[in-house]
């Protein structure tokens, strides 16, 4: 989707990324650091994430991790409720609900989730961009550094910044390790002699590598080719979708702000302009007026100065001007800087705001449309259905199967036999006792390994018969009804069938 102005634009921009020069290779990017509303509660916003983040593996309740994403044991641990394979159906509902939530987060909001949570951006505008800046100097200096000779100066100043950067990148590796593998285990490899843990150590490495690698050199790179979010926020915005957007209606043509010899007078008229008087009895002294208004040969101008600051802040380096690019990652920065530049000129602030392209184009408030409802009814039903599953998971998941190459076994007195094995998984924190008990009174149940209790979190396996007289079989497959039990409550009901002679 793309604003068609009202005057034409060079559309170089259509071509080329923005971090591309004119020979095709890569133009470095020096984002002029912000200050302002959104700004300051981006800071807020992203402090509060990466807090969350470093401080998420290292939270305990109760004796168990907050967070655990143990791929290799197969074990999630999300906000304090765990989750096994068993668990998977759950998994696959709350991953479509989220993307359910995705698409109407962006058909609402934009690429907002971009430039406030992503942890990329987060981490390259919000932390190794601030270390850069506090290393090398603004935007201008770190131009004048990299376009320089290797002094001492620029030696030290690279060394320090990249030695910082691989520490923290570091850092990173090890707090994502931790959500794999859990706190105590990080802390057993830490103390640990390396030698003994070469995998992991090897890992950790490599990702701190990639990580290193992403936000000294890649940087924007991951936003506009790499990240495929980028690419399907194309077909999920339509022109009622909020977006950072630049009013072209208020500030087309361009045009620098003009001087003329006049003094604001609120009673006197000059060429049609109300509050203008001329200086011929007064002192004469250059006052800047408004774009719109100018001497009687003057084109009238609108809003935008055409400072261009918009473009020097975009952290990927797109002209906001030429309307909703796949590159921009809504992160408000061209907001914050174009209503410094408005106050400053006089004019009305939001000239790049957040609107949808209806609202621009008509001047209409935000509506919601029978695209969003559908959205948010599904999201809603989904919602509810994955709340009911969660609140109804037994505390109790046992598996029982047949054990496989056998049919049925004969024993001393007439009996026979049938090998089953059982797998339980207790998803509480708390021991809880078990028990089986057969619906079928003639029919025995006979456990390889005793199984009274199950400890917290323990997947447990085990395997038993069930035994039946032979002249209490009238079926080849005679069904069975197998109650678990914890203390007096059921906790699940399994139907199996019993195997004999014919």
């Amino acid at each position: 989707m793309n604003t068609e102005l009202t005057t034409p634009v060079d559309d170089y921009f259509r071509s080329h990324l923005p971090n591309q020069d004119d020979t095709g290779g890569r133009k470095w990017l020096y984002p002029r650091a912000t200050s302002g509303w959104y700004t300051r509660w981006r800071n807020v916003v992203a402090w509060m994430l990466l807090s969350a983040l470093f401080v998420g593996p290292f939270l305990w309740i109760d004796g168990h991790p907050l967070f655990l994403f143990n791929i290799l044991e197969r074990r999630f641990i999300f906000f304090g409720v765990t989750f096994w394979p068993q668990d998977f159906y759950l998994v696959a509902i709350g991953l479509v609900t989220f993307v359910v939530f995705i698409a109407l987060f962006t058909v609402v909001f934009g690429r907002v989730f971009c430039g406030w949570a992503c942890p990329q951006t987060i981490f390259m505008e919000m932390v190794f961009r601030k270390i850069e800046s506090l290393i090398e100097g603004d935007y201008k200096a770190k131009q004048r550094l990299d376009a320089g000779p290797w002094t001492t100066e620029k030696i030290l100043k690279k060394t320090a910044k990249h030695g910082v950067f691989l520490l923290i990148s570091f850092m990173i590796s090890n707090t994502f390790l931790a959500y794999l593998i859990g706190r105590d285990q990080l802390l057993a490899i830490m103390v640990d002699n390396p030698a003994n843990h070469l995998a992991g150590l090897i890992a950790i490495l490599a990702f701190t590598g990639v990580f290193y690698a992403v936000f000294a050199y890649l940087r924007e790179i991951v936003c506009t080719t790499i990240c495929p979010y980028g690419r399907l926020q194309s077909v999920m915005l339509d022109k009622n979708s909020l977006i950072v957007a630049y009013d072209y209606i208020r500030g087309e043509p361009r045009g620098k702000k003009q001087r003329e010899t006049a003094v604001r007078s609120p009673d006197l008229t000059v060429n049609g302009s109300p509050d203008l008087i001329d200086l011929a009895n007064h002192a004469s002294r250059p006052v800047l007026i408004s774009n719109r208004v100018g001497g009687p040969d003057a084109t009238p101008k609108g809003d935008c100065i055409d400072c261009k600051l918009c473009i020097h802040v975009c952290p990927t380096g797109i002209d906001i001007r030429n309307g909703t690019q796949m590159e921009c990652i809504n992160c408000t920065a061209c907001m914050d800087v174009c209503d410094e530049v408005m106050t400053k000129v006089d004019r009305p602030l939001g000239l790049i705001r957040m609107d949808s392209q209806r609202g621009i184009d008509t001047r209409q408030p935000f509506r919601f449309t029978t695209r969003i409802v559908a959205y948010t009814g599904v999201l809603l039903a989904l919602l509810s259905v994955l709340g009911f599953l969660l609140v109804s998971r037994p505390a109790l998941d046992v598996t029982v199967l047949r054990a496989p190459g056998q049919l049925f076994q004969r024993e001393a007195n007439g009996h026979i036999a049938n090998l089953y094995s059982v797998e339980v998984i207790n998803k509480t924190y708390r021991v809880l006792p078990i028990r089986f008990r057969l619906n079928n009174p003639d029919a025995q149940l006979r456990f390889v390994q005793p199984l009274t209790q199950t400890r917290p979190g323990e997947l447990f396996k085990t395997m038993f018969f069930i035994i039946l007289p032979e002249k209490a079989i009238h079926q080849t497959n005679t069904p069975l009804t197998l109650d678990i039990l914890s203390g007096d409550e059921v906790m699940d009901q399994i139907d199996t069938s019993f195997l004999g002679p014919e």
